[in-house]
């Protein structure tokens, strides 16, 4: 047996169809474009280049991509009127904060002062706990995407036994939470968890979100699971370069699991896919349309 390999490339780019549509329906009927609005704060390259690709589809799908870039030695309160502006912006519907900022920066103070309303990365308390209440909200887009992926497996998430690896804010927790509201039977485990490759093996669904390169195997995986890997992580080669691998060691779990996400090519096009979907969502929500 070898995995299905779940193609976010593919999936990503459908959604971003699926978003163009709506968009350009919207401004045939001579609505403003949506409008998205990233703040990158310093120079981190890696930064650079993930906000540059979101400024490209964003604009790819008709909307409006507003990008402000702020010198590394950007004060707190520097920042916090920049988000201030955005709040105040008609013309934007979505602002995204890039992380990780500059130590001196308190991220948290930070989320907490983009309007919920515009939060589209769903970090904001509001969104964390209308999402907790199985409320509307605006869900974080790399536990949305994963969702997306496994139901791309074919297989009915109700009923299925998940264990998420991981319990930051970003993703393991907000997965949980979508899990549940997919009827899913829902585990978190973390560094402290106690026979972790037997919890592992009883997952009908496993979402690594930890961070560790090839930190999970064979002997972590139950036979015929879908495994979603989250993990992005660069690694040296033996020429003296680099490549990207995920959490989860991709050739020896393709032979075991039913699906799985490759890295690259996996969950991170459907991360800013859903970024698109959140924008369009913010935006008709504020303009009281259906969403």
């Amino acid at each position: 047996m070898s995995a299905i390999i779940l193609d976010g490339k593919a999936l990503a780019a459908e959604l971003r169809e699926r978003v163009g549509q709506q968009v350009a329906a919207l401004t045939a009927a001579n609505r403003r474009a949506p409008g998205l609005a990233v703040v990158l704060v310093g120079g981190d390259p890696a930064s650079q280049v993930y906000v540059g690709m979101k400024a490209k589809m964003t604009v790819a799908v008709g909307m409006r991509s507003f990008e402000r870039r702020l010198p590394e030695q950007t004060t707190e309160q520097e920042l916090l009127s920049v988000v201030a502006e955005l709040n105040a912006d008609p013309q934007v519907d979505g602002i995204l904060v890039q992380l990780p900022l500059p130590v001196a920066i308190n991220a948290d103070r930070v989320i907490e002062a983009i309007d919920p309303s515009k939060d589209v990365d769903g970090f904001h308390p509001i969104n964390v706990g209308r999402l907790s209440a199985g409320l509307p909200a605006l869900v974080p887009c790399t536990p949305r995407g994963c969702v997306m992926l496994a139901k791309r497996a074919g297989a009915d998430l109700a009923g299925m036994h998940a264990v998420i690896v991981g319990r930051s804010n970003i993703v393991g927790k907000p997965m949980a939470q979508l899990l549940l509201q997919q009827n899913c039977t829902v585990t978190v485990a973390h560094s402290r968890t106690r026979n972790l490759p037997g919890l592992c093996q009883q997952a009908d669904l496993l979402i690594a979100a930890l961070g560790k390169p090839h930190f999970l195997g064979a002997a972590h995986v139950k036979p015929g699971a879908i495994v979603i890997d989250v993990g992005i992580n660069r690694i040296a080669t033996a020429d003296g370069g680099t490549r990207l691998v995920g959490d989860v060691d991709f050739d020896a779990v393709v032979p075991i699991a039913g699906a799985i996400t490759p890295v690259p090519g996996g969950v991170g096009p459907m991360t800013i896919a859903c970024l698109l979907e959140n924008t369009l969502t913010a935006y008709l929500r504020r303009e009281g349309l259906p969403s």
